[in-house]
């Protein structure tokens, strides 16, 4: 284990995601200092450097033999996820991989591979694990709150396109991988079994002009499944949703039911004569789970200086990554996919 003091963070890749992890550390992890941002782009890498007062890497390989960095926060584009991955986990570096995890079976093989022999910490993005609300949740459940879990409903939207790069389903899994991976982990982590079929169906219902250049865009999907110990669900999402973010679940039981999150900010609703009741929409995930990724942050210092177990592992992303592809494959067979 490493002293607090000796504890240096790189970021790699410094888009929207990367951006939170980077000012995290740099104002909320006081267990840890930013040395460094890595990006292709120089022009971000520059900006980056420059806002953070860090170093700015655009080469790999000077960025990884650091020796005073640590840590990383892998926060690239999902089909960079493996070679990062595996990259710092040969210069032993502690990883903490944003979701998901990658696009293959085989990438993802690689990637546990190179963590295991290198012996070094591996946390998995999923930050809702760490969010207060969802904690509760889980707490509740485990204390028998609502009896046994029977039926189970995610919601996972965002208001806005993904990157091009994501249009296509072959190189990024499709909205169900870069959006509902986060809402696959949680249905397992909640109701505490493995999945065992599912049945998908996604249109583009919202981006006609994509269709010719990729016909198998979809930018809307529901998800059906059941779970090995007989209880069942759904998953729905949507990307762009344009009315704002939402991630809500719902779970009922034998005795009871569970709801989690709100569509509203803060769950305010004003009304006024002529304009009705109002509820301000959550807008961005970085607004909402902010909290649960300043402490997502922090445990992967408390994993790399204090020896804590992490509570998100690579077979957490490599089981969301499963349950995306076999529902990617039942959207376009139209048949249920066992896992």
């Amino acid at each position: 284990m490493l002293s607090i003091e000796a504890c240096g963070v790189a970021v790699l890749g410094i888009g929207r995601a990367g951006m939170v992890h980077a000012r995290n550390f740099v104002e909320s992890v006081p267990m840890a200092k930013l040395v460094a941002v890595y990006d292709v782009e120089k022009e971000r890498v520059e900006a980056a450097a420059g806002e953070l007062g860090v170093k700015g890497y655009t080469d790999l390989e000077k960025v990884l033999g650091d020796p005073t960095i640590d840590a990383v926060v892998v926060a690239a584009p999902t089909f960079a996820h493996r070679d990062l991955v595996v990259a710092a986990a040969k210069e032993k570096k502690a990883i903490l991989c944003e979701k998901p995890l990658t696009l293959t079976p085989e990438e993802a093989e690689d990637m546990r591979r190179a963590v295991e022999e290198n012996g070094v910490v591996f946390v998995m993005g999923f930050m809702r694990r760490y969010d207060a609300s969802f904690m509760r949740a889980k707490e509740l459940l485990e204390n028998g709150e609502i009896g046994d879990p029977l039926i189970i409903r995610s919601v996972g939207k965002g208001p806005s396109l993904p990157p091009r790069w994501a249009w296509d389903v072959k190189k990024s899994n499709g909205v169900l991988g870069e959006v509902n991976s986060h809402d696959f982990d949680t249905v397992y982590w909640l109701m505490g079994s493995e999945y065992s079929w599912v049945y998908a169906r996604g249109k583009n219902m919202r981006c006609g002009d994509l269709r010719e250049e990729f016909p198998d865009f979809y930018d809307h999907a529901v998800v059906m499944f059941e779970l090995e110990n007989g209880s069942m669900g759904t998953v729905e999402g949507a990307c762009p949703s344009e009315y704002g973010y939402d991630a809500r679940v719902e779970i009922q039981g034998t005795k009871g039911v569970i709801f989690i999150g709100d569509i509203a900010e803060h769950g305010v609703t004003v009304c006024s004569k002529g304009k009705g009741a109002a509820r301000p929409l959550v807008q961005s995930w970085r607004t909402l789970f902010r909290e649960a990724y300043i402490r997502e942050d922090r445990h992967l210092i408390e994993c790399l200086t204090g020896g804590a177990k992490p509570r998100t592992t690579v077979e957490d992303g490599v089981r969301a990554l499963k349950v995306v592809r076999a529902a990617n494959r039942s959207l376009s067979t139209g048949e249920a996919v066992y896992l």
